[in-house]
């Protein structure tokens, strides 16, 4: 099994919404190129995960459901370094595997999130999210 070391974990608070975003860097064990995440997201909360990349190499995610106490209404963009936002790739519109050659060098942003019935309701959605770059 890959693990990975997670650098960073936070709270931070969004002055004109009142969800929270919780924040990881994820750094590859020595040898590999890839790791296996997992975690909770409530409501409108979202989960960041931050990786280092450089141009043409290729990122693969894949998220699944591992328990929710609702539909499991559960997604991820890809945001590309220095984002206000805009996603290279929406989970929501293709679906929670991804596999795209990044354009830049630089930190990207893997954006666990809920939408629908499970994120206006709170309901709880933990997830497995399969990580890599070659």
């Amino acid at each position: 099994m890959i693990r990975t070391t997670i650098l960073a974990l936070g709270l931070l608070g969004f002055a004109s919404v009142a969800s929270a975003q919780l924040v990881a860097d994820v750094k590859f064990e020595p040898g590999n190129f890839g790791t296996m995440v997992n975690g909770t997201v409530t409501g409108n909360e979202y989960f960041d995960y931050k990786l280092g990349a450089k141009a043409g190499q290729e990122m693969f995610a894949d998220l699944k459901v591992s328990d929710t106490n609702g539909y499991g209404v559960i997604y991820f963009n890809i945001l590309p370094p220095d984002s206000d936002g805009f996603a290279i790739y929406n989970g929501s519109i293709d679906g929670n595997t991804a596999r795209i050659e990044l354009p830049e060098d630089g930190d990207y942003t893997i954006r666990v999130y809920l939408m629908g019935n499970d994120r206006d309701t709170d309901k709880t959605v933990g997830y497995n999210l399969d990580l890599s770059i070659q």
